[in-house]
C-alpha cells in the first residue's frame, strides 16, 4: 500500500510542558485508534530549537547556519506521520482525525518510494 507523510502544522508550542498533557493525550488517543496505518512519526521540539543550514556556492562552497525559527508564521511544522493507507482519500480521512487539525492544519503528501 501507498506511504502518505501527513505533515501537522500547529501553534509554535513546546509539547513537553504540562500544560500540554490534554492534548498529547488526544494525540495518544489519535495513535492507538489508527495505529495500524501509523508506520513512523515524531513530534518536533518548539521552531526556536531550529538551526537553519545553507551552502553558499553551491555544493562544496562555505556551510553557513542561522538559529530559528525560518520565518515568523502563526503555525509552524510541528511533527509528521506516516501513514499506510490504501489511496489519498484514505489518507486524507485518516488525517482528518490528527489532533492538529482542530487548531492548525495537516498537509498530506505521498512519498515516493526509496
Amino acid at each position: 500500500m501507498p506511504l502518505y507523510a501527513a505533515f501537522t502544522f500547529t501553534p509554535d508550542l513546546d509539547w513537553t510542558a504540562p500544560e500540554q498533557s490534554a492534548t498529547m493525550a488526544e494525540y495518544g488517543r489519535f495513535g492507538e485508534d489508527h495505529g495500524h496505518q501509523i508506520r513512523g512519526g515524531q513530534v518536533l521540539f518548539p521552531s526556536s530549537t531550529a538551526t537553519v543550514v545553507r551552502v553558499k556556492g553551491g555544493r562544496g562552497g562555505d556551510v553557513v547556519t542561522s538559529d530559528g525559527p525560518y520565518a515568523e508564521t502563526k503555525e509552524v511544522l510541528s511533527g509528521f506521520y506516516l501513514l499506510e493507507c490504501a489511496d489519498l482519500d484514505e489518507a486524507v480521512k485518516v488525517a482528518s482525525e490528527i489532533p492538529a487539525t482542530w487548531d492548525g492544519a495537516v498537509e498530506v503528501r505521498p512519498v515516493i518510494p526509496l
